[in-house]
């Protein structure tokens, strides 16, 4: 008795010497632990609550559309100042845009371009297939546009988008729009892109790691990750959706042009989020090769 209890305490031991040393080596197991957990919660709610999904993906589009209305805004009543006016407004505008990822992370909506990060984790550790992660992303998109939609109708029966916030706006959607004129400008957009999402979901990364516990912290960090894609004219398909049915609502926008703009943002978007971190992280925080020649040695 006394004998295999001892070669019961000897082999626990051996495990957890092999975790205390792998774990110096893939601090990011927190991280891939915590988004497989969210992946399982999100197949759930896709397959057998999908009109639940679509309607927390629809707050995401909502809140999107709501705080990128705010950021035009703003950046439209700096813009008849001076360049420290218009410098101050543009990062005003963007701290404020900012908060919109914090509350669809706090009210457990469903955002595209941080989807992207979650389902690559997943795919990559075998927990969810290629198709179904399209599904996912798929749902996610429709819900994103349809509460972007909800804000865009409900905008075209006032003024706030109106004046110098109006025409930053279209300015700023002509500019998305001539990307599409030349191969070099589809690859700007396609760049730009990528950058967003990887401001996106280098900040979801930090968040979802474990080493945070305040909340205060993890808000700043999500914030200054959108100030940034903001300050520097990146690309987020979702955002950009948003714009595009607004300014559709006036008729300004061409339909075709508009839809292609958001399908490269949303290719440079998985790559950025999908790739640059998905994936990229999932690999470097592997530790099943490790464990296993540990537990052959």
């Amino acid at each position: 008795m006394k004998s295999k209890l001892s070669e019961l305490k000897t082999t626990i031991s051996e495990v957890e010497g092999t975790e205390d040393e792998t774990k110096p080596l893939f601090p990011g197991r927190a991280f891939i632990s915590t988004v497989l957990d969210a992946l399982d919660n999100k197949e759930t709610m896709t397959g057998k609550m999908t009109g639940r999904y679509i309607q927390r993906a629809m707050m995401a589009g909502i809140l999107v559309g709501v705080f990128f209305t705010a950021f035009w805004v703003m950046m439209g009543a700096s813009s008849n100042g001076g360049p420290g006016l218009m410098l101050a407004g543009k990062v005003l505008a963007g701290t404020t845009f900012g908060w919109a990822l914090v509350l669809i992370y706090y009210t457990n909506s469903e955002l595209l371009t941080s989807n992207m990060m979650v389902v690559s984790v997943g795919a990559y550790h075998k927990r969810i297939g290629w198709l179904q992660s399209l599904k996912l992303l798929g749902l996610c998109l429709l819900g994103n546009l349809l509460g972007a939609l909800i804000v865009a109708v409900i905008l075209r029966f006032s003024t706030i988008i109106s004046g110098a916030g109006y025409d930053a706006m279209l300015a700023a959607a002509n500019t998305k729009l001539n990307y599409l004129n030349s191969v070099g400008g589809v690859g700007d957009l396609f760049v730009r892109a990528i950058f967003c999402n990887f401001c996106i979901n280098i900040a979801m990364l930090m968040v979802y790691n474990g080493k945070l516990s305040n909340d205060f912290t993890k808000c700043i960090i999500m914030v200054v990750a959108v100030l940034v894609f903001t300050f520097c004219g990146f690309e987020h398909s979702v955002a950009d959706s948003a714009m595009f049915l607004i300014l559709g609502m006036h008729g300004v926008i061409n339909a075709w042009k508009a839809i292609l703009v958001i399908v490269v943002a949303i290719l440079g978007n998985l790559v950025g989020g999908g790739i640059l971190i998905g994936l990229n992280f999932a690999t470097m925080n592997d530790e099943r090769g490790i464990t296993a020649e540990a537990d052959e040695k």
